[in-house]
């Protein structure tokens, strides 16, 4: 059995998949790729009927490295390395380091499969998984792949894994989680926690608690405080990955309000619409006169009246 949690936070704390178990895998995923094969030539040759020789082989040739090579490498890279036959009996493949299958490993497992256990009839595929102590086929070593269990028979589910706790000792350690200092965290050890959580029901009981004391251990390490005493690891873990995740949407919607408030600060205020012509002026209160009447009419003023001059000879001059 191998006990390994990785970057990718792929447990194989499993057991590796040893001939049977992977005979009837393989058993089951030729029943289906042969009866894929044989129905859909049946099918061609209702469809097209007056193919000659030479199409026929070539279409035999294509759908057998259809249904034998390219389709059970496409469902293995997009199912993350679980056949039909694989997902019947829970059984996963993973790459020697614990992390997900991707094409390149699928490509090479079925190439060499293909020579292995079709060309051949499975005769160095089970010699080398015989020899190998971890059950490996060529394929497998050639591709730096493993093929684990990811059910145990008899395993619990997360219920089992998890026991109740008591409601007051995790009312007692919420003031813990509050004050913890998870700045010291590093990233791959939260994405172990997630995954971890993720698939514990579908972990045997004494790995999944082994794991989650382990991952236990090493968040204790970075926070530099220990899981309390009476709570299971396990939920001790997803405490601890609830109250960051509690933290950073805090921390969102604190950044969401100051951005709506910087918005609203410097947005710019409307203007009223410009327009367009000779400028109107409305009278003002201080240029407003009363009424002015038409002055009367002036007499023309009358000349002076000037003294008639005296006469001549008689020396009396009139009164003016």
């Amino acid at each position: 059995m191998s006990d390994l949690v990785t970057g990718e936070a792929v447990v194989l704390g499993l057991r590796t998949a040893k001939l049977p178990s992977r005979g009837l895998a393989v058993t089951l995923d030729l029943a289906a790729q042969v009866v894929g094969l044989v129905v859909t030539t049946l099918v061609l040759s209702l469809l097209a009927p007056d193919l000659d020789g030479a199409a026929v082989a070539a279409v035999t040739i294509g759908l057998t490295v259809l249904f034998l090579v390219a389709l059970p490498i496409m469902i293995e890279t997009l199912s993350r390395g679980r056949s039909l036959g694989k997902a019947a009996l829970g059984l996963r493949v993973v790459r020697s380091d614990g992390g997900p299958v991707r094409f390149r490993h699928s490509l090479v497992r079925g190439l060499i499969g293909f020579l292995e256990i079709i060309v051949l009839f499975g005769v160095p595929a089970v010699i080398c998984s015989v020899v190998s102590s971890e059950g490996k086929r060529l394929g497998d070593v050639f591709a730096g792949t493993l093929v684990v269990r990811e059910r145990v028979p008899g395993g619990g589910g997360a219920a089992a894994a998890l026991p109740p706790v008591n409601p007051q000792l995790l009312q007692a350690i919420g003031g813990e989680l509050v004050a913890l200092d998870l700045s010291a965290v590093p990233e791959p050890l939260w994405l172990a926690v997630r995954q971890f959580l993720g698939r514990i029901g579908e972990l045997d009981q004494t790995v999944a608690h082994r794991m989650s004391a382990r991952l236990a251990d090493d968040l204790a390490a970075r926070t530099g405080h220990p899981v309390p005493y009476g709570v299971h690891p396990a939920a001790y873990l997803g405490a601890v990955l609830t109250e960051r995740q509690r933290r950073e949407w805090s921390r969102a919607q604190g950044y969401a309000f100051q951005q709506q408030a910087q918005g609203r600060q410097y947005a710019p205020q409307p203007h009223a619409p410009q327009q367009y012509g000779p400028p109107q002026y409305a009278p003002q209160p201080t240029e407003l006169r009363p009424p002015q009447h038409p002055a009367p009419p002036v007499a023309p003023a009358t000349p002076p009246a000037t003294p008639n001059p005296p006469a001549s000879g008689t020396g009396f001059a009139p009164p003016a």
